[in-house]
């Protein structure tokens, strides 16, 4: 549950890349005009997102979920409101109630004080929060959130099958438990696959940590240093400089949320995909069914978490995983054990 139903902070391990060619003009400070809902009585959905989707593939992933949503339910195109800042969240969520959609999906941990809020203030108003969740329950707030580790240990269990040194690690943002789900499991999927695997975490840390390149650099740069041949990435901003180490370096790394092996050829072997288009699209669809106001986990049997290398297309994805048949073999087996409920991976944020 990361950082979602107690309200912890959320980790967002996507490309922080801010496109202000994106940002529309108006009191909605990202609201994208050119895509009003459209046909008289249809069902009507709106996305809000923390930032600006640009090349954060984390939200475009969100935004396929809502266009998908719209298109299963006969509704007409949903409105996009892109978020830069405190002020233009706040601004674009109180937009998107004005307007009366039937579902209001809110992506990120930025949004659950607001979401509590409105929900409060507006409760025939239905919201869908994606990866947090509000500290209370509402009946009109469904949480849709994520169990990130099971995927994690997967990528561990390729890194415990690939190293040579018998040494992996991670660069992770804070210390803490709920982002420890992206080392810690990561260690034991090694330790599953290579029983004499040892592991190191370090992390980033300091005033910027969701953000810091060269911090994120540093610490991957001391891994490899010290013998780490496999390095889990979890710097969300920063993973360009863990995987700038580990070229310099000679180490392979592992990327978060989307593909990241196609700007990082030769160095990334696989990444932990979050999907928040499946949750964007089955959360609205339960909302209508009249099944809201609960929390759903998504994991690997609900096919909300998975890695590149277990996806269709993984040929062409320019992962080093494709390489290692052998590899993704043995690791497609762990997958179905933990989705058949056999195997189980500890939660640190438990």
């Amino acid at each position: 549950m990361s950082l979602r139903t107690s309200r912890r902070t959320s980790l967002r391990l996507s490309s922080l890349a801010v496109g202000a060619a994106l940002l529309a003009t108006g009191c909605n400070a990202a609201a994208k005009k050119d895509d009003a809902q459209d046909g008289a009585g249809a069902k009507a959905f709106t996305l809000v997102t923390p930032d600006p989707v640009a090349q954060n593939e984390f939200l475009k992933l969100a935004v396929s979920g809502v266009k998908s949503a719209a298109k299963a339910q006969g509704a007409g195109a949903p409105k996009v409101f892109q978020s830069s800042d405190t002020s233009s969240q706040q601004q674009n969520v109180q937009s998107a109630v004005d307007s009366a959609p039937d579902v209001i999906a809110l992506v990120g941990f930025e949004f659950a004080d607001i979401a509590a809020q409105q929900a409060e203030a507006h409760p025939k108003q239905q919201f869908l929060l994606v990866d947090a969740c509000t500290k209370k329950t509402y009946e009109n707030v469904t949480c849709a959130v994520f169990r990130e580790h099971e995927a994690v240990y997967l990528a561990g269990a390729e890194a415990g099958l690939l190293t040579k040194s018998k040494k992996v690690g991670a660069v992770d943002v804070l210390d803490t438990p709920q982002f420890r789900r992206y080392s810690e499991p990561f260690a034991a999927g090694a330790k599953k696959a290579q029983p004499k695997a040892k592991s190191r975490t370090l992390f980033v840390g300091g005033q910027s940590p969701f953000n810091d390149a060269a911090r994120a650099k540093d610490q991957a740069a001391t891994l490899g240093s010290g013998g780490v041949d496999q390095v889990m990435a979890a710097a969300a901003g920063g993973n360009t400089g863990v995987f700038q180490a580990a070229k310099a370096k000679g180490f392979e790394a592992y990327g978060v949320d989307a593909n990241q092996c196609l700007g990082n050829p030769g160095v990334v072997v696989d990444n932990v995909l979050k999907k928040t288009d499946v949750a964007v699209e089955k959360g609205i669809a339960q909302i209508l069914k009249g099944k809201g106001g609960t929390t759903v986990s998504y994991g690997l049997k609900e096919g909300g978490m998975s890695l590149t290398g277990l996806e269709p297309g993984v040929a062409d994805s320019k992962c080093l995983i494709a390489d290692h048949k052998d590899v993704l073999k043995r690791v497609e087996s762990l997958r179905d054990e933990i989705v058949a409920g056999k195997l189980k991976v500890d939660d640190p944020a438990a």
